[in-house]
């Protein structure tokens, strides 16, 4: 009985490889960006690092605020798929929910690899407010505070709208202060405030 096989067509192929050499591009990038800052790294630095013509480059990101705007969205699908991952185990436990965040968060912070959040520091790189990659960072705190009011909603506390912006402070707070903490420190602490907040968030019985 002869084995059938299937062949993949010329355009899917070239359309794989084209996929592949684009994140590769914005894997390089990404990496300079984070470990150097955006506007230390100039375009030719990242085509020699990823080996690549400046002509494919500039074939997948067109500027460099393209590629900018990439590596954000990139940071933004990893933080926010660790994020959902915590959230589904904790669906009925939002305490638990925001402990469980306050533990992942704090283990990033350790990392000896840890340069503060990508979003933050970029937004600190550009003044202009209407610079792209500060759109993108400003969704990226949007959407935290969205998510802890989310949480904060499903709990007793009086006002789960402020408490969900003492939340984001303290999460934003802690993001760019990692050279404060020890690294076994910070998801304690962040553990500690949040319970702190949370406490007093709550009705007061007479």
């Amino acid at each position: 009985m002869a084995t059938s096989t299937t062949a993949t067509s010329p355009r899917r192929r070239r359309s794989a490889d084209s996929t592949d050499l684009q994140q590769h591009i914005l894997a390089v990038a990404s990496s300079l960006f984070y470990q150097r800052g955006v506007r230390a790294v100039g375009i030719d630095l990242v085509i020699e690092q990823a080996g690549v013509a400046k002509t494919s480059l500039y074939r997948y990101f067109p500027t460099k605020d393209d590629l900018i705007v990439a590596f954000l969205q990139r940071e933004d699908v990893d933080f926010w798929a660790v994020w959902d991952a915590v959230a589904a185990k904790h669906a009925d436990d939002p305490e638990g929910e925001l402990d469980a965040h306050m533990g992942w968060i704090g283990e990033r912070l350790a990392r000896s690899n840890y340069r503060g959040c990508p979003q933050i520091n970029v937004a600190a790189e550009f003044a202009e407010h209407d610079h792209p990659a500060r759109f993108v960072a400003r969704a990226h705190m949007h959407a935290m505070r969205e998510r802890l009011a989310a949480i904060t909603r499903r709990m007793s506390v009086g006002n789960a709208d402020r408490l969900a912006g003492q939340l984001a402070v303290l999460i934003n707070g802690a993001l760019v202060s990692s050279e404060l903490l020890a690294p076994d420190e910070a998801t304690d602490l962040l553990q500690n405030a949040v319970h702190a907040l949370v406490n007093a968030a709550r009705p007061k019985v007479i």
